[in-house]
């Protein structure tokens, strides 16, 4: 008698290098997202005029390096959720769909995605990074240029889980479209844009409960040690639930038809 072979479901619930990398030269292949990624971020330090302050202090540096956090931040942010928001092309062709065919469970389908966008979070990072410091004149303690870069980095997880909800909310022609303008809007909101010191008592207000306002406190922080840690905490914490939750929930709904 041929014995029946057991299927053993995948361990990681299908989660795998291999894919991860596949996912990520997916991206770096695609040429509007590398513009989002590597030229846009450190041109806009230079068109709102970064380095014209590099004789300013700011903290434990100079104010060169301040606007220069704030542009990693919002390039890690550009560049994650448009990375995140490629998975509506995937729903176009019915490739996510197909997915579900698979033992691929949907958490280690998003862990994929988010992980992917986070590589390209840290390449608009680095860029930033790069840029104003050997041309754009940003000066900070050694510490600070890590610290800052890394909080930076990790901080856009929030807006890779965006990206992943856009993807599945709206048509991959429009999804970029719309996110373009949400994310300026975003920043500026903020304090990524302009500092909030210099905006409204409302405004201050507002950008608490804001997308972007925590990560770009907890980026700065170490180089001005400005801002409350346990409001910039929750305010990450939050929106990553919120938004890793409903990519969750709308990739089980979007794939439920199989």
């Amino acid at each position: 008698m041929t014995a029946v072979p057991v299927r053993r479901a995948p361990r990681a619930g299908g989660f795998s290098l291999g894919f991860l990398a596949l996912e990520v030269r997916r991206l770096v292949r695609n040429r509007r997202t590398l513009v989002f990624t590597v030229v846009l971020p450190p041109a806009f330090y230079f068109l709102f005029g970064g380095a014209s302050y590099a004789d300013q202090t700011a903290g434990r540096g100079n104010v060169s390096a301040y606007v220069m956090i704030s542009l990693a931040v919002y390039g890690a942010m550009i560049a994650t959720t448009s990375a995140g928001a490629q998975v509506s092309v995937e729903r176009a062709v019915g490739w996510s769909r197909q997915l579900r065919l698979t033992p691929l469970r949907p958490a280690a389908y998003i862990a994929t995605k988010l992980l992917s966008a986070m590589v390209m979070g840290a390449i608009a990072v680095v860029v930033v990074f790069l840029a104003a410091g050997v041309l754009g004149g940003a000066r900070m303690d050694a510490w600070v240029w890590v610290v800052s870069g890394l909080v930076a980095w990790l901080g856009a997880l929030v807006f890779a889980a965006l990206g992943l909800l856009a993807g599945y909310l709206l048509p991959s022609e429009n999804v970029m479209q719309l996110l373009g303008p949400l994310l300026a809007v975003l920043a500026f909101l903020g304090g990524l844009f302009v500092p909030l010191d210099v905006l409204g008592q409302t405004f201050r207000d507002l950008a608490e409960y804001t997308p972007a306002y925590g990560v770009g406190v907890l980026a700065r922080m170490p180089l001005t040690d400005e801002g409350s840690l346990v409001t910039a905490v929750l305010n990450v914490a939050v929106w990553t639930a919120v938004f890793g939750v409903g990519a969750a929930l709308r990739f089980r709904r979007d794939t439920a038809r199989v």
